[in-house]
């Protein structure tokens, strides 16, 4: 008896973020159509799905195949074929859209531009998501909208502000100004689009010219005109240069339902029963880590080791005659420190900028000031002999404080360490967005590293985690200590890792189990990716650590156990920039009295 002929197509795309799913005929209409978000939660999705596509085409016999970053696995679990991303696309572009020179694809969280004018060749994000709709709903979130409203609001802007497009801890620290300084809304929406589509072209096209006809494909592209337009108004394009398919956020679930034509037919109901049947399989589970302390114990015995190394304090109501001052106005702190004649630490201070660092400084300085011993004619008894800036505002802090000197941040850290610790061989500071890796010789800098454009492994990276939980960064960090089995996060971007911790709750993670491993990744970001570090014997004996992050006990844990020494952390870790700038203040005003003497 002969077999009905096959008039129907599935084609399933699983992405980072979203399930989408396209039931297409053989003249290649699509019939049927389904776009959710998954929340990690992909086998739920998958069943909903298919679920309300049986309604119309359960029975009915058809090819299927599978595409999409997440969909291997489930291809392999449910017995269906897996269609590679690209082939899935270039057969969509192929068939529906012929004449496309360039693709532009935006998804979850991966972005790529698919060149066909010489062949195919695709250019795709690889560890970071800067330019993603993952990153695009990060920043709604911080306007307080979503992305439906940063596109309402974008329509109405004037102005494009430069955002950092590369990563989503340094574009809030862009915005976060603009906010203060009472930027139009709108503008600041544009202004992030723009960074995405200034994130896509220069982080992968990197040169290679975007011309011909250019078609906008997936999610962000398909429902957020006004990031299409930013793209359009970038590359020049006229319209006739513009491709716009109706379905682009469907393009790749269709392009795998075309490339399931001569697949063995099946049914909807048929892998709805297959989904069943899986019952509690799992796949790609986090994996686990150890531990950071095996004890009460242990974590008492790493507590008493470093208690032991503090700063010689002075009392500043006591205190009188010459003192310095040191600031470091760092990328979200700003930190001062105030000594004697004697390196004694008389105050210091510690506090996020805002964003608005002569606020800080104002804040700050009215402090340090409101506690200065007096005389009973209300004379200060302190006099400041010499004050030396440092950090990301030092340019701006010599201006408007008239300061006496500046220095760069590496040379105001390697004169705190020193002062703890002379023989220092390996300096680690790790601020809020910026990380300092510096090898000493014979007392001299010999290697600076620093990272550049992801903050992972920073002390913004835990804290975003932190409040996302409604928690303080205190009791977030102090969850990890009593974690019995930390997640796995890698070293990857904030956005990135954002599924995977969604992921690892699903599993059953505790916030303490996420908090050890966010701790764990920050010292793998930092010793694998910035440092890129082979042998630990490269650190030497003398290690200090340093930075706001480090007085977490789990991040200084983990850097101990990662790299298999054990490290000194003064008890002013976040402040260490600051002291250091103040002994070199000293250190100016001793050399200016001995040239005069």
């Amino acid at each position: 008896m002969p077999q009905p002929a096959i008039t129907h197509h599935l084609g399933i795309d699983v992405g980072s973020t979203t399930v989408k799913l396209a039931v297409l005929d053989n003249d290649n209409n699509v019939l049927f159509s389904d776009y959710q978000r998954h929340h990690t939660d992909i086998r739920a999705t998958i069943a909903e799905v298919i679920a309300e596509a049986a309604e119309g085409f359960g029975d009915e016999q058809l090819t299927v195949a599978i595409t999409g970053s997440g969909g291997l696995l489930l291809a392999q679990w449910l017995g269906l074929d897996f269609v590679q991303e690209v082939i899935a696309s270039k057969t969509a572009v192929g068939t529906f859209i012929p004449t496309t020179d360039v693709a532009i694809e935006l998804g979850g969280e991966d972005a790529k531009i698919i060149y066909f004018d010489q062949g195919i060749e695709q250019r795709m994000n690889g560890t970071c998501a800067g330019g993603t709709g993952a990153f695009i709903d990060q920043m709604a979130s911080l306007m307080s909208t979503d992305a439906a409203g940063l596109d309402t609001l974008a329509r109405n802007s004037s102005i494009i502000y430069p955002i950092a497009s590369r990563c989503g801890v340094f574009a809030k620290s862009d915005i976060q100004p603009l906010l203060n300084e009472g930027a139009r809304r709108e503008d600041i929406a544009a202004s992030i689009f723009q960074s995405v589509v200034t994130q896509t072209i220069s982080g992968l096209a990197c040169g290679r010219p975007i011309r011909g006809n250019v078609a906008f494909l997936g999610g962000p592209l398909q429902y957020l005109p006004e990031l299409e337009k930013r793209f359009i108004l970038t590359l020049n394009l006229a319209d006739e240069q513009v491709i716009k398919p109706d379905d682009a956020h469907l393009f790749v679930a269709c392009g795998a339902a075309i490339a399931s034509k001569g697949n063995a037919p099946l049914t909807l109901t048929e892998i709805d029963a297959r989904l069943k049947a899986l019952g509690d399989t799992q796949g790609s589970e986090v994996v686990r880590l150890n531990p950071l302390f095996d004890s009460p114990a242990d974590y008492a015995s790493f507590v008493e080791r470093h208690a032991g190394a503090t700063i010689p304090r002075g009392s500043l109501a006591d205190y009188k005659g010459v003192a310095f001052l040191g600031i470091d106005a760092g990328s979200t702190t700003f930190k001062a420190a105030l000594i004697g004649m004697d390196g004694q630490l008389l105050k210091q201070y510690y506090a996020n900028n805002g964003g608005d660092v002569l606020g800080a400084a104002k804040h700050a300085l009215g402090e340090v000031f409101s506690e200065l011993p007096v005389d009973q004619n209300g004379k200060t008894l302190v006099e400041f002999g010499h004050v030396t800036v440092t950090g990301y505002g030092e340019g701006l802090l010599l201006e408007a404080l008239q300061a006496d000197s500046g220095e760069i941040e590496t040379i105001a850290h390697l004169r705190g360490a020193q002062e703890l610790c002379p023989g220092v061989e390996f300096i680690l500071d790790i601020g809020g967005q910026d990380m300092k890796c510096l090898r000493v010789k014979n007392g001299v800098i010999d290697h600076i590293m620093l990272n550049e454009a992801c903050s992972s492994g920073c002390g913004s990276f835990i804290e975003s985690f932190a409040v996302s939980l409604n928690m303080s960064i205190e009791e977030f960090a102090q969850t990890a200590i009593e974690a019995k089995s930390p997640v796995d996060l890698g070293s990857r971007c904030t956005v990135f890792m954002n599924s995977r911790v969604k992921q690892a709750q699903k599993e059953g993670a505790t916030v303490g189990d996420i908090s050890a491993g966010l701790s764990y990744s920050v010292i793998k970001n930092a010793l694998f990716k910035v440092i890129k570090i082979r042998d630990p014997r490269d650190v030497g004996e003398h290690v200090v650590v340093q930075g706001g992050t480090f007085l977490n006990d789990a991040v200084l844990r983990s850097f101990e156990t990662l790299l298999g020494r054990e490290a000194i952390r003064p008890d002013i870790a976040g402040t260490m920039g600051a002291y250091g700038a103040a002994l070199l203040a000293r250190d100016r005003y001793l050399a200016a009295l001995g040239e005069a003497a």
